[in-house]
């Protein structure tokens, strides 16, 4: 999992904002990583959280470890933790979050349960990310579209 999403790809090569894999696994693991402080990490630490697992128990602790520590050295003080979901929204493939019905049709679309289920965990967690009314929504129209979610014209 270390391909970067195509709606991604205005602000990739600068690194300016967290990669959807990256707060993936963020959640994954519990860390609530502010952008000032992934802004003040090198660019090898930057790929170190790309590209290292989080999908085991083992995996998710070693993660949470190495992010808390890194934080720690570039900062001085301990990363926000949040609590884990044990069965996060972007797991149901039965139900479609209301953010996403609410925010698809404000552009006239609708996603079906069959379109949901047919998605990868990663696309469902983007979509949800970029559903959220807190988020800049920019980038929910172009993931559609990547993601295939919008009828062939």
């Amino acid at each position: 999992m270390t391909n970067f999403f195509e709606f991604e790809a205005d602000f990739v090569d600068s690194w300016r904002c967290i990669p959807m894999q990256v707060r993936y696994k963020l959640d994954t693991c519990g860390i609530k990583l502010k952008l000032a402080q992934w802004n003040q990490m090198n660019q090898a630490s930057r790929q170190n959280l790309m590209t290292l697992p989080c999908d085991t128990d083992r995996q998710i602790h070693d993660y949470r470890y190495y992010i808390q520590e890194l934080v720690l050295q570039l900062t001085g003080k301990p990363v926000a933790e949040l609590p884990i979901e044990p069965y996060p929204a972007w797991i149901d493939v039965t139900t479609i979050p209301s953010s996403i019905h609410e925010k698809a049709q404000e552009i006239g679309v609708t996603i079906t349960i069959e379109a949901w289920k047919s998605l990868t965990i990663l696309q469902r967690f983007a979509l949800i990310k970029l559903s959220r009314p807190s988020h800049e929504n920019k980038n929910f129209l172009p993931a559609l579209q990547e993601f295939n979610l919008l009828p062939k014209s």
